[in-house]
């Protein structure tokens, strides 16, 4: 299956104070699932198998309960092309 782009991102709702907290173990996750992925000021992207994306989306969900959440807002963008696309062919020329 090719790879597709999913950008996420979430919105625990916590104390002010903890809100880096708890989306810094979201992409602790997202990091140790192996997916290919880059952290932005306002989501992060993720690259592999729609199906494994979007199982990550699902348990990012119940982490944010985890760590003391009592709702959180998600914003998900899917990015899919039947033959795949790639973050580096969309932004590869930025990159220094």
């Amino acid at each position: 299956m090719p790879s597709i782009n999913v950008s996420l991102q979430v919105i625990p709702k916590v104390n002010d104070t903890d809100t880096y907290r708890v989306v810094d173990k979201v992409i602790e996750y997202i990091s140790s699932t192996g997916v290919k992925y880059e952290v932005g000021p306002m989501e992060t992207t993720m690259e592999g198998e729609l199906d494994l994306l979007m199982e990550i989306v699902k348990k990012v969900q119940y982490i944010c309960v985890e760590e003391g959440a009592s709702r959180v807002l998600s914003v998900v963008k899917i990015d899919f092309k039947p033959e795949g696309v790639t973050m580096d062919e969309k932004i590869g020329k930025y990159r220094k």
